[in-house]
């Protein structure tokens, strides 16, 4: 199971003016970056995105590696008098982690924490009159578990994870790592943790929790997918799960050793398995973006052939 907390996953940058359609403020038109000698240049340069902000690499401007909290200053002072001349919006200011020390001197100009990662953070500040319209950083992570259903025997595969408090029954899953499909994330959890190889079928449901404990007090998205099996042995890692077994769908949905969730889920496979899963499954459709040369999964109902055109 990758527990890596994947923050990410559907970061959706709002455009400065209305929130109709999602962009990345980091998706943004290159200015030539030059190397800064503190003693000469007035101004640092960055990269200006199409709704005015700028995004400042520190890690890319050449700055010494020993550049004082106050020399840095001075630079941040001049830059922010130049861009606020020009009428931009917003600065964003990325600070590796050997360079923290300005972070610092930044906060004294109004900067505030935006996100970190392994070895940097990023600083943004808003630059025009009233509120600050600047996006938040991601705030959910994706959960992803496989349902793998064996439709010849009614069976499907469970575990018990090792690190829960209550040894209950449920189906393999984990976090979605940043870019990877839902179907892919489910596909390789179960292997990760069964040893058992699927392919995948459908979206089956969708939770949604808040101030999950689990996430940094962040919000959850937890999705169940229903795959067929490719394999059959089990061979589970024993680090991560208790048991793993082929269970009869009838008897997960009634146990009492399982969570409220997975029983739900065996009770949808089961109406699935006696009047057909087409009834039950959100299927996934790629389709071209409107970014040139960009795909996006659509999950849905199946359309009626004669709708599809």
């Amino acid at each position: 199971m990758n527990m890596a907390a994947c923050v990410f996953v559907f970061r959706l940058f709002p455009p400065l003016r209305g929130r109709r359609s999602a962009v990345r403020l980091f998706s943004c038109a290159s200015t030539r970056f030059r190397h800064h000698d503190v003693n000469r240049t007035s101004a640092l340069t960055g990269k200006v995105d199409r709704f005015g902000g700028v995004t400042v690499n520190l890690a890319e401007l050449g700055l010494p590696a020993d550049i004082s909290e106050s020399s840095f200053s001075r630079l941040l002072q001049d830059s922010l008098l130049q861009w606020k001349a020009e009428g931009k919006a917003a600065v964003w200011l990325r600070v590796p982690i050997s360079l923290s020390r300005c972070a610092a001197a930044a906060s004294t100009h109004g900067f505030t924490f935006h996100h970190a990662k392994g070895d940097h953070a990023v600083l943004a500040l808003w630059l025009r009159e009233g509120q600050s319209r600047l996006p938040g950083f991601a705030t959910h992570q994706i959960g992803v578990a496989g349902a793998v259903v064996d439709e010849s025997n009614g069976k499907v595969l469970v575990v018990q994870d090792r690190n829960k408090t209550k040894n209950a029954w449920k189906f393999p899953g984990g976090l979605s790592d940043p870019g990877e499909n839902i179907g892919a994330t489910a596909v390789r959890e179960v292997f990760e943790e069964t040893g058992v190889h699927s392919e995948f079928r459908s979206l089956l449901s969708i939770r949604q929790q808040h101030n999950h404990p689990g996430a940094f007090g962040m919000s959850d998205m937890y999705i169940i997918c229903r795959l067929s099996p490719l394999t059959y042995d089990i061979n589970f890692c024993t680090q991560e799960c208790l048991r793993c077994e082929w269970l009869d769908l009838a008897e997960l949905a009634k146990t009492n050793d399982t969570t409220p969730i997975t029983s739900r889920i065996a009770k949808l496979l089961l109406h699935g398995l006696k009047q057909g899963f087409h009834n039950i499954d959100l299927t996934m459709e790629e389709l071209a973006a409107v970014y040139s040369g960009m795909f996006y999964q659509l999950y849905h109902r199946q359309l009626p052939p004669t709708l599809k055109s």
